[in-house]
């Protein structure tokens, strides 16, 4: 086993000003973010799999309520939590997807539980819940998941009727968004995690890229582990993880020249506007705009 591995985070996509910050709200950030980089990378240390390591990573992320995934979800329009999650691996290729999920405290630990145990890749609403039980996963009640940031973001949002990202630059006292990781063991294994709460006052059972595999999320040891966060409509258009995957593929760019030419050339010809974090099977990282990262 060679000695070398990297693991990368994200908490979303937008720009939260220093001025509009708090010190204390920015220690809160930043202890979470180090915290799931550091569980993260324990077990990538220890010899661990990238799939174990940012499942984990992920968690740790979804357990916190300043981040739009798990505890801290958006409001749907209906004042609900619809969670979606994605996690793929990049040895054989198999991925676990789940969308439009209620009550799961960790969405991933869900997607983690469809790609070991289930012969589908993608389980959504009721049915991926009734899944979700059946493996013991754990769930919580409605108010575990209503942060009061949250609550006045929707509220807000009814009043206009507008459909908005989490970090909106309309947003003085902005939160973080989707959450991901991307990492690569010390086998040279490659595996992505993507988690969600979706945009804020979201209906009609509105799906974006994050548990889309190939869109928000994708991993293949030939090529790197994706993980996007953004306006999921684009990047659905935009194929987004399998695109970077593809230039590294048939073009023989590099994961950064792959990362930065989707999100900065390509992306923005769309409209989008959201980043990622990638990582090949080097170990090498790339991510445009932003990242979390360790490499040993």
């Amino acid at each position: 086993m060679r000695k070398t591995y990297s693991i990368a985070i994200h908490g979303g996509a937008g720009t939260i000003r220093r001025v509009d910050l708090p010190s204390e709200k920015e220690r809160e950030y930043r202890k979470y973010l180090q915290l799931a980089l550091e569980t993260g990378q324990k077990i990538l240390q220890s010899g661990g799999t990238a799939l174990t390591a940012c499942t984990e990573a992920v968690v740790i992320l979804e357990d916190c309520p300043l981040f739009n995934a798990g505890r801290g979800s958006v409001f749907t329009h209906e004042g609900e939590h619809e969670m979606d999650a994605a996690l793929m691996e990049g040895e054989h290729l198999k991925a676990g997807a789940i969308s439009l999920v209620k009550g799961v405290r960790n969405p991933i630990r869900l997607a983690k539980s469809v790609l070991l145990h289930s012969h589908h890749v993608f389980l959504a609403g009721k049915g991926a819940e009734v899944f979700a039980r059946e493996h013991e996963l754990a769930f919580e009640a409605p108010s575990y998941f209503a942060d009061a940031f949250r609550k006045t973001q929707w509220q807000e949002a009814l009043k206009t009727d507008q459909i908005q990202l989490d970090h909106s630059a309309s947003w003085p006292d902005n939160k973080f968004g989707t959450v991901g990781a991307v990492a690569c063991d010390q086998k040279g294994n490659l595996a992505a995690a993507t988690s969600t709460g979706g945009m804020t006052n979201k209906r009609y059972g509105r799906i974006g890229d994050s548990p889309l595999i190939g869109a928000g999320t994708y991993a293949n040891n030939k090529t790197c582990a994706v993980s996007a966060t953004g306006h999921g409509e684009y990047f659905i258009r935009g194929v987004v993880a399998y695109d970077i995957a593809c230039l590294m593929e048939y073009q023989g760019l590099s994961v950064a020249e792959a990362s930065n030419r989707v999100i900065h050339q390509k992306q923005p010809q769309l409209g989008g506007e959201g980043g990622v974090i990638a990582v090949d099977g080097a170990g090498n990282v790339g991510s445009s705009p932003i990242l979390n990262q360790i490499i040993g």
